[in-house]
């Protein structure tokens, strides 16, 4: 059985790890701050645009999370990166 309640969970735990790694890049501050500054709010425009669209067009709330987690996963790869 599904259960729609963990994807939110997870989410809402994977994109805390997104959030430090974001803050410590800002903290460093920087071009590298900077330019993170700048994606952040670009993303997160980009993201409330595609989950609304998504919403408008018929989709579930459910394909909105999953869209997200996979913003965050590539965040977290991106962030993680040596």
């Amino acid at each position: 059985m599904y259960n729609p309640f963990f994807s939110w969970m997870m989410l809402a735990i994977e994109a805390q790890r997104v959030v430090e790694l974001r803050l410590v890049r800002l903290a460093w501050g920087g071009s590298e701050g900077l330019a993170e500054a700048h994606s952040m709010v670009t993303e997160k425009m980009q993201a409330a645009g595609e989950a609304m669209t998504t919403l408008m067009t018929g989709g579930s709330p459910e394909t909105v999370i999953a869209r997200y987690r996979e913003h965050v996963a590539f965040n977290t790869k991106r962030l993680t990166a040596a």
